[in-house]
């Protein structure tokens, strides 16, 4: 008799901007929502909220949405938060270190952002699979790194 073990999730870590699409609708938004369609498996950092919760304020600043969207959008993200729809893990002990070193051997060639590198850290910290991003410099790291993207 053949056991087959049972599969593991693959993992899959995005970054801010891909949770801020499902939140507030954009031009990522569909493309967001076809990917969650088969229920993934996604990290969320405390840098993932804190960054999402200032991307939903930067709107009301700019004047794009108004406070009672921006309310709205922050309690379905603090819902989706409850009811276990992310995989929630503290930032990774070595995300700083593994972030510098990726900001030493690509960030000249690539332009990539300290927050756009920590997330990448973070991402091969947690052991994740995919790297999920609509930055296409962002992308290249993740690529550069050994995560699949796309």
């Amino acid at each position: 008799m053949t056991t087959v073990a049972p599969s593991t999730p693959v993992t899959i870590y995005a970054d801010t901007s891909f949770f801020v699409s499902l939140y507030l609708p954009d031009r990522h938004t569909s493309e967001v929502e076809r990917r969650l369609s088969s229920r993934p498996s996604l990290w969320m950092t405390p840098l993932h909220i804190a960054e999402c919760t200032h991307a939903v304020e930067q709107h009301v600043f700019r004047k794009t949405i108004t406070r009672s969207q921006a309310d709205r959008a922050l309690q379905r993200f603090q819902e989706h938060r409850a009811q276990n729809l992310w995989r929630e893990a503290p930032l990774p002990d070595r995300a700083f270190e593994v972030c510098a070193q990726l900001a030493h051997r690509h960030a000249a060639r690539l332009g990539v952002r300290t927050l756009d590198t920590l997330h990448v850290a973070s991402a091969l910290e947690l052991k994740a699979e995919h790297f999920w991003t609509f930055d296409t410099r962002q992308a290249k790291l993740a690529l550069a790194a050994g995560l699949k993207t796309g």
